[in-house]
């Protein structure tokens, strides 16, 4: 049985993959293209008309808003993901948790294509790879952790109170400016950044910059600290989800 849903879920992912590719005219191209539209527009306004930027404000930028766009995406597609199938739930016997799970795995995989594309950026603004990028499938793991807790509980949620949805996107993007995403912690007033170090997304995005930009190995001890903590939050978000499946058919009614 166990076999049968990773096979499900496997090909439900590809399966994904290649229906949003088939629905933009630009195809595989559109994962690239639209990330890089949106960092050229935060780039431009911090480091063009704000100049809030230094000399490597641009590598600083690109890196942290990739890995901050990935977890968004994994969050907000898994959270919304049962809400947006009840229909679905109504016909086919499936474990929901493959809902969920499903855009998310979709959405890391394109993360590893825009991923590839900042590495050779990096590499052209002088940040080639080093020995330490070999801590990246860790850092990567406790994201993925991180951002599906955050995702399945959700995806428990909404469906009961679709309306969420309005609070988590002005929450994500109050988050983002809190974790120093788009301009350094360090700029804060010392109080601030006291109280902002304890943000998981900003030790895991700055793990990634000391990684890509500075062959500085991440914080093993901090980072297994977020990793056991998402872990936990995921294990309570799929029990949530089981929990709550004999509801969501009535709710699609």
């Amino acid at each position: 049985m166990r076999q049968h849903v990773i096979e499900l879920i496997l090909f439900s992912t590809y399966a994904e993959l290649r229906a949003e590719r088939a629905r933009n005219y630009l195809g595989i191209i559109w994962w690239l293209l639209e990330p890089a539209m949106m960092m050229g527009a935060f780039w431009l306004v911090f480091d063009v008309i704000l100049k809030t930027g230094g000399p490597d404000n641009l590598a600083f930028l690109l890196t942290g808003l990739t890995m901050w766009q990935w977890m968004k995406s994994c969050i907000t597609h898994g959270g919304y993901a049962i809400w947006s199938n009840l229909g679905l739930i109504r016909q086919a016997r499936l474990p929901l948790i493959v809902f969920p799970l499903v855009q998310m795995l979709a959405d890391t995989v394109k993360f590893f294509f825009i991923f590839a594309l900042l590495a050779v950026i990096l590499w052209l603004l002088g940040h080639p790879p080093t020995v330490a990028w070999l801590a990246l499938p860790v850092i990567f793991v406790a994201i993925f952790l991180f951002a599906a807790g955050g995702g399945f509980i959700l995806a428990a949620v909404v469906p009961f109170v679709p309306d969420v949805r309005f609070v988590i996107e002005q929450v994500l993007t109050v988050v983002m400016f809190l974790s120093g995403v788009v301009f350094a912690l360090t700029n804060m007033p010392e109080k601030v950044h006291a109280v902002m170090q304890w943000n998981p997304v900003a030790g895991l995005v700055d793990a990634t910059r000391g990684v890509v930009m500075y062959g500085r190995w991440p914080d093993w001890g901090a980072l297994a600290k977020v990793a056991g903590v998402s872990a936990a939050v995921c294990a309570l978000g799929i029990t949530m989800i089981v929990r709550l499946t004999p509801r969501y058919p009535k709710l699609a009614a």
